[in-house]
């Protein structure tokens, strides 16, 4: 009837309920749990950090101008108060423009929302939705529940970019770190892709124990990464001498507890192990810990954190720094595979039997029995900062062939797979074309003639290796940078022995590190200099 047609169009249709609350929204909040300056709407800000405002950078938040009545959170100072305080209203703002929305009915239109991929099982569907010159976009209901979790919404997946901080159902993930002294501030997001290992004092106290969560494991894999969960790795439990053991069942949630006049199951170190996808999506986080125990002497414990990431059906390469070089760490290198352009693939360089699998350069091993034909195939990585020389005897007898015999010592000073490349920082990547730089091979000979064979044959007897590093960046957290490495073959002329008689000659292969980034010692020549003038901002921002 007509009447209740009138009384239909007449009846209020209630809108969707806002998405954004004015109160709750800040755009000024830029650092993860720490108080931006003059930020009056950051909730991170104390009644001390207020005090030290001058002004409020934000003084009005609205959510869409376009709205013809709205919420506004109006933020102020009250200098007069001594010390001042943040003063919030929360007002209805009128638009006075003609052209204003009155109501948001479209509630596919207050978020984004990734659109339905074509494909063979529901294209016919899309193509009848979608496919003639219009369509309805008239929502199915007016109601918006927004306490209501969307059932879709809880497997939903996140994609990470570098550096941004891993969040949690609650927060954030937390790496405890150093920030001003040594104590440990929970305040430190963890960073996708950003491996960090920190160290830091927590105040402890046996009779409380129990009530401190920064030392319970709970505290460390309460909190999904969102659709992820935190399981347990590994266990392991430290006395207090130091020794450590391995527990078989991780599934165990150990708290601290109080035994014997002991605290036990306090949280000395954790270990955190990110596995994401080449999208940047996180599959699985996983926790390993080391638990020990205090007595009612302690004051403090000394905690460790880290945390690493690898990308899923990837083998992790161990770093030898990040981004610099740690003294005492393997020197890394690899060479170029036939057909790319840069070593797409990280090899272990310079071991006969190919075991050396984690990318580092590596020089001869001496044996106790000193016999270059025993030793083949044993080799010691080259570490970084450390100068070696190691060496073995070879027999030589007139039986023996000359190229038989060049082949094999030169298998054994470089291997059967002498490296082409060396990382120039500890953490270079094989993509980084620019962070890699070829080894330069020279050859020498000496001057000494052993009569060994009939005719001359040139044999190499040492193998000189030279890295060149500087310090690269900040003066004040310099970081070791290798910028040239060069190989030296010295060979040496044989001649035929008499039938019978043996000779012994030497075999040696040497390391030096060499910091170019010093000035030349007194008593030594300087470095040669380079005459040509530079932009004025070459080192900018450094000195």
């Amino acid at each position: 009837p007509p009447e209740t047609r009138a009384a239909a169009r007449a009846r209020p249709r209630s809108g969707p309920a806002p998405v954004t609350d004015v109160a709750k929204l800040c755009v000024c909040d830029l650092l993860v749990a720490q108080c931006d300056v003059n930020c009056c709407c950051d909730p991170d800000c104390s009644a001390a950090d207020v005090s030290l405002f001058t002004t409020c950078s934000v003084p009005i938040v609205t959510g869409d101008s376009r709205l013809c009545s709205q919420k506004a959170a109006i933020y102020s100072l009250d200098v007069e108060a001594n010390p001042p305080e943040r003063i919030f209203k929360l007002i209805d703002q009128v638009n006075p423009s003609v052209f204003c929305i009155h109501a948001t009915n479209y509630k596919q239109a207050l978020s984004f929302s990734s659109p339905e991929m074509p494909t063979s099982e529901n294209f016919d569907q899309l193509l009848k939705q979608f496919g003639s010159a219009s369509f309805s976009a008239e929502p199915d209901s007016w109601n918006m529940n927004t306490d209501a979790q969307n059932p879709s919404d809880v497997n939903e997946t996140y994609s990470y970019e570098y550096g941004v901080p891993i969040q949690t159902v609650d927060a954030f993930l937390r790496l405890p770190s150093p920030v001003v002294s040594s104590w440990c501030s929970d305040a430190n997001p963890a960073g996708f892709l950003v491996n960090q290992a920190t160290k830091c004092i927590r105040s402890v106290s046996m009779e409380k124990c129990g009530n401190i969560q920064a030392v319970s494991m709970l505290f460390y894999i309460n909190s999904s990464i969102l659709a992820v969960n935190i399981t347990v790795q590994s266990i392991v439990v430290q006395s207090l001498n130091g020794m450590r053991n391995l527990l078989n069942g991780s599934d165990v949630l150990r708290l601290p507890m109080i035994l014997d006049e002991l605290c036990i199951n306090i949280v000395l170190g954790v270990s955190y192990h990110i596995t994401y996808t080449d999208t940047g999506e996180i599959i699985e986080a996983a926790a390993s810990f080391v638990l020990g125990a205090i007595n009612k002497e302690a004051l403090s414990i000394e905690q460790s954190f880290e945390i690493s990431f690898t990308q899923v059906n990837t083998k992790p390469v161990p770093l030898s720094g990040n981004p610099g070089y740690v003294v005492g760490l393997p020197v890394r290198a690899g060479f170029r595979p036939q057909g790319y352009p840069f070593p797409v693939e990280i090899l272990f360089a310079a071991l006969v039997l190919n075991t050396n699998k984690y990318s580092q350069l590596t020089i001869l091993q001496s044996t106790s029995n000193q016999d270059c034909l025993a030793a083949q195939g044993a080799r010691t990585p080259i570490l970084f900062g450390y100068n070696m020389i190691s060496g073995c005897k070879l027999r030589i007898t007139a039986a023996m062939k000359c190229q038989p015999l060049t082949q094999t010592l030169l298998d054994l000073l470089k291997g059967q797979s002498f490296p082409e490349y060396v990382a120039s920082f500890g953490n270079s990547q094989a993509q980084d074309v620019l962070d890699w730089v070829p080894i330069t091979h020279l050859h020498t000979s000496e001057q000494r003639i052993y009569n060994t064979f009939q005719s001359s044959c040139q044999i190499p007897v040492s193998l000189e290796i030279e890295v060149k590093w500087t310090k690269y960046g900040s003066l004040v957290n310099p970081q070791a940078r290798i910028v040239n490495v060069t190989a030296t073959i010295t060979t040496t002329t044989l001649k035929q022995l008499p039938s019978g008689r043996e000779r012994t000659i030497p075999i040696t292969s040497s390391v030096v590190f060499t910091d170019i980034s010093s000035p030349a010692e007194p008593g030594y020549k300087a470095w040669p200099t380079i005459n040509a003038k530079l932009p004025f901002d070459f080192f900018f921002p450094f000195v």
